[in-house]
């Protein structure tokens, strides 16, 4: 089992309804078909953590985890994986979805305690609502800019306690354009220079939190219910899963380790 020890990587997935298509103008995309798109990504997710012998979090909707048959959501748990919330659905949000969501998760958790959670789409939520819910971190917040969707450029870029005693846990980039390292970049940039950027940053910041989602390892480029955009399809199922690894094996290579959020939070109560 992965330590936490001096380059900390935390590897997550946003486990989710794939509402792409919802967003892209597809009205009418099936729900059952957006679970199958995203069980069949979080199954191919799982070979590959298996395979590699590393450890993540999954940030989880209530609705998606749900759906998820009892091999798929053991085989999560007996893994060693970090089950934290991802929200109610992944198309709305009222404050009340935080605590019900980490309710409604842990009963399905074998029991175990659901102390993390991340924002759909990265939205802003607040610290203080985060904190009366029961969360120990946080890790909703994106330190770049997003063209139409945010603005962080000023927030910080590295793990902080905030003043209700909330770990917050950006997300990763780099450390002087504060180019993003999410998953958008491992699709469409060169994987050469995606990993020479990964690995400088992780060597300034001994942090590295990096996100995906599980229909991004699906095979979504030829849906017979619509045509996605080439900025989601570029370099999916296969594909991804493909470079997902190149990644795992370079910071591998690196001495790197890998651990849960939950892992991180307790090295940073304990220094």
């Amino acid at each position: 089992m992965s330590q936490v020890l001096s380059q900390h990587i935390l590897l997550s997935f946003d486990i989710e309804e794939f509402d792409v298509p919802l967003e892209q103008g597809y009205k009418d995309f099936p729900s059952e078909e957006q679970l199958r798109i995203s069980r069949q990504g979080t199954e191919a997710i799982l070979h590959i953590l298996r395979k590699k012998g590393v450890r993540s979090t999954f940030f989880s909707t209530v609705t998606f985890w749900e759906s998820l048959p009892e091999d798929l959501r053991k085989g999560i748990y007996t893994d060693g994986h970090e089950l934290a919330s991802h929200g109610v659905f992944h198309s709305s949000f009222s404050k009340e979805h935080l605590a019900e969501s980490r309710q409604k998760l842990a009963s399905l958790w074998d029991g175990t305690d659901v102390c993390g959670f991340r924002m759909p789409r990265m939205m802003p939520v607040s610290d203080a609502e985060i904190a009366e819910a029961g969360y120990l971190y946080n890790s909703s917040l994106n330190p770049t800019c997003i063209p139409g969707r945010y603005n962080h450029l000023s927030a910080p870029r590295l793990p902080y306690f905030d003043k209700y005693g909330v770990l917050q846990m950006p997300s990763s980039v780099t450390p002087l354009l504060r180019f993003p390292l999410f998953w958008l970049s491992l699709h469409h940039l060169p994987l050469s220079l995606y990993i020479r950027m990964i690995r400088h940053t992780v060597r300034r910041d001994n942090y590295l939190n990096l996100y995906f989602h599980p229909w991004e390892f699906a095979e979504i480029s030829c849906l017979p219910e619509c045509k996605l955009s080439y900025t989601v399809t570029h370099n999916s199922g296969e594909k991804m899963c493909r470079r997902l690894e190149a990644v795992i094996d370079t910071l591998l290579a690196d001495g790197c380790s890998f651990g849960t959020f939950s892992d991180y939070y307790r090295f940073q109560k304990q220094g």
